[in-house]
């Protein structure tokens, strides 16, 4: 058998963690909640099995605690009421006849979790059983790096930490019980200072291994991620396998949102430009309840360096003119190209084609062609753009509140608010709960945009439904789903809108992308790259005094918008204030239980203890870790303090140069004596006590420290220098403790 000393218990502890594994991925994959419950309760097993506590107490102890985990979870009456253990007696016969009848799907939740703990129970056992009487745990080990390498691989589970976890604990235990093996099988005695031994060159040895494994290069995957493929769709098994994974990129065909998609690197296109900036490539007005269309055609031709003949903004709006210089790359393969928000001219195209060098814009959905002399469609390789930077003024912003014919066209306002006749009515309601205390449209646009900010809301790329047959794709991202990518949020948000009768629509192109390099530090021009992941989609809302203003829902993406928060209508353009007459749009989570009373203090304590609470549910299984971290470090510190202490009294003793030190100096050295196994008996004298120091390491420097203490002792007072003179005395007896 094994000793129950720290070795063992480290044992137990790394035991402890590869059993961890299992339950980590749980509460992530399943609906299962609480699950510190059942964690608890293999922390207690395990310290039931290492102290060796006598199996009645060990089934009483886990039984009552069994029992209060499923009342805490399932029940409403306490532990001691007796109502409760007759439903879950009940509830455990009826649960037993559905198993005899194999109905799985049937068994409730109260017995499911019973079920749970006695298979943690078993797991416990076999472990302890494995580790004190077998000294192998190897096939344990094995199914665990199994199991989360499955995870891995088949769910939307990242098990990149759980490997290394796993491994360390793995390797550590099965070193240990080798040792045990061996010395068992010499028949040997050793002392604790032998599994110290080997397990410094073991933990060097995993230590060395895993940075070399992290450090390491590592090939590309062969095969491409299966979770798309596993996770489309919502209940089709058919229709998953069926259905194809996309890559990354800008597409034409938007009818039917949803879906998975793979990232892709691969450039689109470079430019060099004064800053980073959106770059649109079309708009949609048409959502079907599955995706986007456009409504039709309007092609309208025009010339180089004529201006564009798309939107364009209101002489009411300040503007910052600025220029682009695009290079589009060779895989490129669209007949039409992207351009800023704000075009105002194509001004150069290379390389220029003498026999022509037309231009064709849809007005309808914004799409800018160019046809050589041959009239088909082609992007040149290099053009540059003149575009316009808004600066809007918030007093102009704020001053739509509802349509009005005689400011916009009611067939334009139509079109721009039209919306699927089967949209269900929970949309419309939660966009008017939303924007419920605003009273103008950008405040409602700017409401709604920040409402996806909220932690519910997750932005994926994978793990990402595509809608049934009778199910709407913006209906279910809201309330089923709540995940996805830029076009669950940017459609969500132009229907929410729309809604409410303000007209939107619905942008593709791409985000700014990364910065490479300046192309002229002197003028400060830089080079941009943007790839195929850089594609992005987002909301454009109509205000008949500003035109078209983008707004970006998607979290994690941000496409700020420049505004002038005046403090009086008479200001110039070109000044603002701090004080802003009209209150400024804030990123934030909507709080529609908020009232004037949120600033009570009381409330506000509520308010931190609530998000206490928060804290710790997502966060308490790192707190757990590094507590465990902690405890093993200071238990380790506390048991090796012996050797640490003389060197750290040696550093402060150092840089004391008074007199009076010597008292506080002999204190430490006879409680480092203590330490060390010298230990002064009750009645011992300091005198006697100095010569059994003396004889024990054969010199007499312990007496002739001790005369001087007693002097300073019976006499306060100590001749100048005493201290520089016995501090040599003082540090040779405290170095002899170090050995």
């Amino acid at each position: 058998m094994i000793k129950r000393d720290l070795s063992s218990f480290f044992l137990y502890t790394l035991s402890f963690f590869l059993l961890w594994e299992w339950l980590r991925p749980i509460e992530q994959l399943t609906d299962t909640d609480s699950i510190e419950m059942f964690i608890i309760f293999i922390v207690i097993s395990f310290a039931l099995s290492f102290f060796n506590v006598k199996w009645v107490w060990k089934y009483c102890i886990k039984i009552i605690y069994i029992l209060l985990s499923v009342n805490k979870l399932h029940y409403d009456e306490g532990l001691f009421h007796s109502t409760w253990m007759k439903d879950f007696f009940k509830d455990i016969t009826e649960n037993l006849g559905l198993l005899v009848a194999r109905n799985w799907n049937d068994l409730s939740s109260e017995f499911r979790s019973l079920l749970f703990f006695i298979l943690l129970w078993l797991m416990v056992y076999l472990i302890s059983y494995w580790v004190l009487n077998r000294k192998r745990i190897f096939i344990f080990f094995f199914m665990t790096i199994v199991y989360i390498t499955v995870l891995d691989t088949f769910t939307p589970y990242v098990a990149k930490a759980a490997i290394v976890r796993t491994v360390v604990a793995g390797f550590a235990v099965m070193g240990m019980l080798t040792l045990y093996r061996m010395i068992q099988k010499e028949n040997v005695s050793t002392e604790s200072t032998y599994l110290r031994r080997w397990m410094v060159p073991l933990t060097v040895m995993i230590a060395i291994s895993i940075l070399v494994g992290i450090a390491a290069p590592k090939a590309a995957p062969i095969w491409p991620d299966p979770v798309p493929y596993l996770t489309a769709n919502n209940d089709k098994a058919s229709e998953l396998a069926a259905r194809d994974v996309h890559r990354i990129g800008y597409g034409t065909n938007d009818s039917a949102l949803g879906g998975p998609f793979i990232g892709d690197k691969n450039p689109v296109f470079k430019y060099e430009a004064n800053g980073k900036t959106y770059w649109k490539m079309e708009t949609k007005d048409v959502y079907t309840g599955k995706g986007w269309l456009t409504s039709g055609t309007t092609p309208i031709s025009f010339r180089q360096e004529d201006l564009v003949p798309v939107y364009s903004l209101p002489k009411t709006v300040e503007t910052i003119k600025e220029s682009a210089r695009v290079l589009t790359h060779v895989n490129y393969n669209y007949n039409y190209f992207m351009y800023p928000a704000g075009i105002n001219k194509v001004l150069k195209t290379e390389p220029l084609d003498p026999e022509g060098n037309d231009f064709q814009v849809d007005t309808t959905n914004e799409r800018i062609s160019f046809y050589n002399h041959e009239k088909d469609p082609v992007v040149p390789r290099v053009f540059a753009v003149e575009y316009e930077i808004p600066k809007y003024k918030a007093k102009d912003l704020v001053q739509t509140t509802r349509f009005e014919p005689t400011s916009m066209n009611a067939e334009f306002y139509e079109k721009y608010t039209r919306l699927p006749e089967k949209l269900p009515s929970r949309v419309k309601e939660l966009a008017e709960q939303i924007t419920a205390s605003k009273t103008n449209w950008f405040d409602k646009a700017k409401a709604v945009e920040s409402y996806f900010g909220k932690s519910e809301y997750t932005y994926d790329q994978k793990n990402v439904a595509v809608p049934d047959t009778n199910e709407d794709y913006v209906d279910q991202f809201l309330f089923d789903t709540k995940r996805g990518y830029c076009d669950n949020f940017s459609s969500s948000m132009a229907v929410m809108l729309r809604t409410l009768g303000i007209p939107t629509r619905w942008v593709k192109g791409f985000t700014g992308g990364d910065f490479l390099q300046y192309s002229d530090e002197a003028s400060g021009v830089q080079v941009y790259e943007v790839t195929n992941n850089n594609a992005h989609s987002w909301v454009e809302v109509f205000f008949p005094n500003q035109g078209w203003v983008p707004f970006e829902p998607t979290k994690g993406f941000s496409n700020e918008i420049t505004i002038n928060y005046e403090s009086t209508g008479n200001s110039s353009n070109h000044q603002q204030t701090s004080t802003p007459p009209v209150k400024k749009p804030q990123q934030e989570e909507m709080d529609n239980t908020k009232t004037p009373n949120d600033s009570n203090p009381f409330l506000d304590m509520k308010r931190i203890w609530a998000d206490t609470k928060l804290f710790l549910k997502n966060n308490w299984q790192r707190m757990m870790l590094l507590l465990l971290l902690f405890a093993g470090v200071a238990a380790t510190f506390y048991r090796v303090r012996g050797k640490w202490i003389p060197y750290f009294l040696l550093i402060v003793y150092r840089f004391k140069k008074k007199d009076d030190n010597l008292g506080a100096a002999y204190t430490a050295l006879l409680q480092q004596f203590d330490r060390y196994g010298l230990k002064r008996k009750e009645n011992q004298t300091l005198r006697n006590y100095a010569r059994y120091i003396d004889s024990f390491f054969s010199t007499r420097e312990m007496t002739r420290l001790t005369v001087i203490y007693e002097n300073y002792l019976y006499h306060q007072t100590l001749p100048k220098g005493t201290w520089e003179e016995s501090h040599e005395l003082w540090e040779n007896l405290i170095k002899k403790t170090i050995a």
